[in-house]
């Protein structure tokens, strides 16, 4: 199997992903609230804007598929951690989307897309998706 990720452990609870195809990177830091620094996103940041960025994406694919404009848009994502154990409790994300003559048909379609990408269907059932879409 080839990888397509290398992920490297720096110290000082910081980790560094470098995806092998296009060279990017990303760096993670615990967070305040769990002994680190909080100087970039933190793990479970990142599988919160994992879940917005899949939705989008195919999103996109759908719009693409079906002919019309996928409007852009802008996020806000929130993160609820649970304490005991420690994981992600909730992903809230308002998705607010540029103006745009999208058809109450192609809405639809596009939210029950976003709503069931591979992300959302990967995160398990406990976690808590409050997802809203303003066309």
């Amino acid at each position: 199997m080839k990888h397509i990720i290398e992920n490297t452990y720096v110290g000082d609870l910081r980790t560094s992903s470098k995806h092998i195809k296009s060279g990017q990177k990303i760096i993670t830091d615990a967070p305040v609230d769990n002994n680190g620094k909080g100087e970039a996103f933190a793990p479970t940041d990142l599988v919160s804007s994992a879940l917005c960025s899949c939705m989008t994406t195919v999103m996109g694919i759908c719009a693409e598929k079906g002919g019309f404009k996928m409007p852009n848009s802008i996020a806000k994502i929130k993160k609820v951690m649970n304490s005991d154990p420690r994981k992600i409790k909730e992903i809230h994300i308002e998705l607010n989307f540029e103006e745009n003559s999208l058809t109450d048909i192609q809405r639809n379609k596009l939210e029950s897309v976003g709503r069931n990408c591979p992300v959302a269907k990967s995160l398990h059932p406990e976690i808590k998706q409050n997802i809203i879409f303003n066309f």
